[in-house]
């Protein structure tokens, strides 16, 4: 009899409509492959080498404020800039490109070198959250911006240039790929049902529980079923909402008590300072209402079997679709066990 807990088989994202292969006999495969090494964890609380460190000097020439809480500033090395001019090119309809704007910018999460997002208090990431807030209400004043992209990359092995515990914010004059899937899976759920897809989705999750790793009044944290990274983590509102200046403060809150809690269990898993991609998906601005949107967050971590040993995408994965060993319900057993009190602190 077929079970999706020891047979292949291939599972649908609804947020995407993207399919992800799932292969959960092949974890009893040696592995022989590349073995990361980790970096040392042993930072000082101030840097003077560190452009993120407060009263440095960065890249630009700029010096840093002797800042106490989080700080922000204009990307030195922006990918998007808003100066660009406007054109395109159509070469006989097959050689196509488009002028891109926007503005990227830097979120220091803290003055101290040594944290991260699990080793700061509840209040210093309630403070990073109130300010992505403030961010999202200030630059979608420039009409000209049709997304804002909150995101972190943490680890030398997720290509993070900087330890200082850091995000950024790139906000652009069109919408993003991965958005743009999201946004037409959402709203045609919401055409037929009326009612976010992602607020159904949660509920049955929350019926199964299979993939829960946390719970609280205002949010869920977990594996999602289509999850296609070893220890791939959502976190979701349990009110739907398109944007995060939406929350309460409560919620607001809520939500910084969820980013402590998971990213601790992140790093109890290996115990080492666990490596993601992190990035919160929300509705496009400057362009109408969207009610089928449900904003949420995404962590997408490569470590696969310990500390050492990398998910990559390659090969199959690349040229075909992605595909997974172990399965999201093995996954998420994993980190739900976990303690979310950080091993440091323990």
């Amino acid at each position: 009899m077929f079970s999706i807990h020891e047979h292949a088989h291939t599972r649908l994202n609804l947020l995407t409509g993207d399919w992800v292969l799932v292969s959960p006999h092949r974890t009893k495969r040696p592995w022989q492959g590349k073995v990361e090494t980790l970096p040392a964890d042993n930072r000082p609380a101030y840097d003077a080498t560190c452009y993120l460190c407060p009263g440095n000097k960065r890249a630009d020439g700029a010096t840093n404020p002797d800042y106490t809480d989080s700080f922000v500033f204009v990307n030195d090395f922006s990918a998007l800039l808003t100066d660009t001019p406007d054109g395109d090119v159509n070469i006989n309809g097959l050689l196509q490109a488009k002028s891109a704007k926007g503005i990227c910018k830097v979120i220091s999460f803290s003055p101290d070198h040594s944290k991260t997002l699990p080793t700061l208090p509840v209040s210093t990431i309630a403070k990073v959250i109130d300010l992505w807030c403030a961010e999202m209400t200030s630059i979608a004043q420039d009409k000209d911006i049709q997304y804002i992209q909150i995101f972190e990359n943490k680890g030398d092995i997720m290509g993070c240039s900087n330890p200082h515990p850091h995000g950024q914010i790139w906000a652009q004059n069109s919408v993003p790929l991965e958005v743009s899937k999201e946004t037409k899976q959402q709203q045609q759920y919401y055409e037929r049902y009326w009612r976010t897809l992602l607020s159904d989705y949660v509920n049955t999750e929350l019926q199964q529980q299979e993939r829960i790793v946390l719970e609280h009044e205002h949010f869920v944290a977990l594996v999602p079923f289509w999850a296609v990274w070893p220890f791939e983590t959502m976190i979701v509102p349990k009110r739907p909402m398109a944007q995060i200046n939406e929350m309460t403060q409560d919620e607001r809150l809520a939500f910084a008590i969820m980013l402590k809690e998971l990213t601790a269990k992140y790093d109890n898993l290996f115990h080492v300072s666990f490596p993601y991609s992190a990035g919160i998906h929300q509705a496009p601005v400057n362009n109408g209402q969207h009610p089928a949107w449900h904003w949420h967050m995404h962590f997408y971590p490569p470590l696969l079997r310990s500390a050492t040993v990398k998910k990559f995408m390659v090969g199959y994965e690349m040229l075909a679709n992605p595909q997974r060993d172990v399965t999201p319900e093995w996954a998420a057993e994993r980190l739900r066990s976990l303690p979310v009190k950080h091993y440091k602190e323990m």
